[in-house]
C-alpha cells in the first residue's frame, strides 16, 4: 500500500472533509488492486471498491495509526468479496426449507451478491446496522450491543429480524422484492 501523509491521515480521521477526499482518492487504487485479487468475479470489483470506500468513509475514525490502515482495508475488501457467501454459509441461522438452500446454491454468485446488496438497501436502517455490524464486521453480540447502545437481547432480536427481512427479500418466487426499492 502506498505511503499516505501522518497528517492528512489524522486529518481525515479528525473528520476534515477534505483530507477524508483525498485519503479515500490516495487508498482507491489499492482497493481495487485488492479485490481484483480477492474477488472471484470481474463484475463484483467495482461495487466492492465502492462499498469498501464507504465503509472507510465511515469508520475511518476507528482505525489506530496510519499503519493499520492496509490490514484493515485488506480485511474490509476479502470481508465485501466474501459477503454472499458469509450470509449463506455462517450457519448461525439454519436455512428451514432445502428447497430454498438449493435455489441460493443453483444462483449465479454476481446475480445472489446484487441481490444481497439490494435486500440489506431494503432493511430499515436499524435493522441493516445491525447485520453490517454482527456479519459484516463480525461483531460479537455483545460488541454490537455496546456499539448501538442496546441489550444484548435486543441485538439477537434485531440480527434475527433483519437476517428473515433478507430471507424474505431473497424469497425464489420473488415475493419479497414486491415492496423493496
Amino acid at each position: 500500500m502506498m505511503a499516505l501523509d501522518r497528517s492528512v491521515f489524522r486529518a481525515a480521521q479528525a473528520g476534515d472533509p477534505l483530507a477524508l477526499e483525498r485519503l479515500l482518492r490516495e487508498l482507491q487504487p489499492d482497493i481495487r488492486r485488492y479485490a481484483r485479487h480477492q474477488c472471484h468475479r470481474t463484475s463484483a470489483i467495482e461495487d466492492v471498491v465502492q462499498e469498501a470506500l464507504i465503509v472507510i468513509y465511515r469508520r475511518v475514525g476507528n482505525v489506530r495509526d496510519a499503519q493499520a490502515l492496509a490490514a484493515w482495508v485488506f480485511r474490509i475488501v476479502a470481508r465485501l468479496c466474501m459477503l454472499p457467501a458469509l450470509m449463506l454459509m455462517r450457519r448461525t441461522e439454519q436455512l428451514t426449507d432445502k428447497d430454498e438452500a438449493a435455489y441460493f446454491s443453483r444462483m449465479p454468485q454476481d446475480d445472489l451478491r446484487i441481490d444481497l446488496v439490494r435486500a440489506l438497501e431494503s432493511l430499515p436502517e436499524i435493522h441493516r446496522e445491525v447485520i453490517l455490524l454482527r456479519d459484516m464486521e463480525q461483531l460479537t453480540i455483545t460488541e454490537v450491543a455496546a456499539r448501538l447502545d442496546i441489550t444484548r437481547e435486543a441485538a439477537k432480536s434485531r440480527i434475527h429480524r433483519a437476517r428473515a427481512l433478507v430471507r424474505e427479500y431473497l424469497q425464489p418466487d420473488g415475493a419479497g422484492k414486491a415492496g423493496a426499492t
